[in-house]
């Protein structure tokens, strides 16, 4: 369809005016996609159970605070001081079934009153809800990854320590352990350290209680780890191997010189591809009580030529070999063992979305629980967008070697942008609640898939 050019192009000259008036007007038309996904989980009365032993003589109950922690994170506000910018948003007021929103010191009070059985309440529901949504999947095959991040502030926090970090050095800092899920990219659970902790510090009852949280909840589900080299040691791999989970781990060379001779002498590698090749050994460390499978991989790679950049094309390259060892109880061939095993990449995607898109590297305040209900509210936020996506979207892949997740996630950012902050209007005319958005096609029909199907499955 053609258009004229005095149809298409206006000329702008004059300023509005501008006027500031109470319309009920919303920036966030689209946040009423959480709002019956919040009532189907009853997410309110839920996590007014974790804060029932502190009492009820505030106005604004423990259980409003977090809940607005996590519509705060959805929305892609950090500070808490961000509030004051949505305070008299109606729509947010009516996800949070409250006519007014608590002031910034109320929220800081509430974060610094919780105790370390809030957390602990917050943490079991937060796992709660990953396994439900799991036990629906009745996926038959589930794989967890294990590592922690760093959270740095430069304030001095209870509970932070100085520790490796090399983007920002002497920084203080919290290391969290993480338990994602790969098939749903959400986390299972964390376990708050400080940051000079080692990454083993608390591992392996971590491990454990994560495993025994799924087996209680999935008790035929056939379960896979993922843990880098700093959690190899003799009593997590024989905790897992009895457990009767399939685990692949990384081997660290400096803790092993005889791995490095093994490679150096063996000749016979069995080639995967143009880039992999391979040998295996039945070999164990010397203080260790029994042998396990130990898969020695090394890549074709290109060497950085660190001389002056020549524009001559007839430079030919020199090819070298970097090398990895890993320890697996999984009896498939070795090229499923190695895509298994660089499938755990995934989990630092998922850390990145946390941090830039869920604002879980902000520490609010100086005491240490307080801190962690924030972090905790930043994972439920994370977790709510996946949730929203698996329980509208039909799956898009199955089990890959990877363990990929099985939806093409979009992230929060792009959920923002398409759907939540779009302006609405909330009337009454003839007596009906009514939001009101713009015209715009593809915001309509994607918005109304979310509602409809949500809907649908209550």
């Amino acid at each position: 369809m053609k258009f004229s050019r005095r149809e298409i192009y206006s000329r702008v000259h004059k300023m509005p005016a501008i006027r500031f008036v109470d319309q009920r007007l919303t920036s966030f038309a689209g946040l009423i996609i959480f709002q019956p996904l919040l009532s189907r989980l009853q997410l309110k009365k839920r996590l007014r159970s974790c804060f029932l032993h502190l009492g009820q003589g505030a106005i604004f109950g423990h259980h409003f605070v977090m809940l607005l922690l996590v519509v705060h994170l959805l929305l892609g506000f950090r500070r808490l001081r961000d509030l004051e910018y949505y305070r008299d948003d109606p729509l947010v007021q009516r996800i949070l079934g409250l006519n007014r929103l608590p002031d910034v010191a109320t929220i800081s009070r509430a974060l610094n009153e919780v105790d370390e059985r809030s957390v602990g309440k917050g943490r079991e529901l937060s796992r709660s809800l990953v396994l439900e949504r799991l036990q629906k999947l009745g996926l038959a095959r589930l794989t967890l990854d294990f590592d922690g991040t760093v959270i740095p502030t430069t304030r001095r926090a209870q509970g932070t320590a100085v520790g490796f970090n090399p983007k920002r050095k002497g920084v203080r800092s919290y290391y969290p352990l993480f338990c994602t899920v790969a098939q749903t990219g959400q986390v299972l659970d964390f376990h708050h350290r400080p940051g000079n902790v080692h990454d083993s510090n608390g591992a392996r009852e971590f491990i454990l209680s994560c495993i025994a949280a799924v087996r209680a909840a999935m008790p035929s589900v056939t379960l896979e780890a993922r843990l880098d080299s700093a959690f190899f040691s003799d009593e997590i791999v024989r905790e897992l191997d009895q457990a009767g989970v399939r685990f692949t781990i990384s081997v660290p060379f400096e803790r092993f010189a005889e791995l490095k001779r093994m490679i150096e002498v063996h000749r016979k590698w069995k080639r995967l591809d143009e880039t992999w090749s391979y040998f295996e050994s039945g070999w164990k460390p010397k203080v260790w009580q029994r042998r396990y499978r130990f898969v020695f991989i090394r890549q074709k790679s290109r060497i950085l030529d660190r001389q002056p950049v020549q524009l001559d094309l007839f430079v030919p390259h020199e090819y070298g070999y970097e090398f990895k060892v890993m320890v697996t109880n999984k009896g498939t061939r070795a090229s499923k063992v190695l895509a298994f095993h660089n499938g755990r990449g995934s989990q630092e995607s998922v850390f990145g979305e946390l941090k830039s898109q869920s604002r879980m590297e902000y520490v609010p305040v100086r005491r240490l629980y307080g801190n962690q209900l924030y972090m905790m509210a930043a994972i439920m936020a994370h977790n709510l967008n996946r949730e929203l996506q698996m329980a509208t979207l039909p799956p898009a892949r199955g089990t890959t070697a990877k363990r990929a997740p099985l939806w093409k996630f979009t992230e929060l950012a792009t959920l923002r942008h398409r759907l939540i902050q779009r302006a609405g209007r909330l009337t009454h005319p003839s007596g009906c609640l009514t939001l009101t958005l713009g015209a715009n096609e593809a915001v309509r029909k994607e918005l109304l898939h979310f509602l409809d199907t949500l809907e649908k499955a209550a």
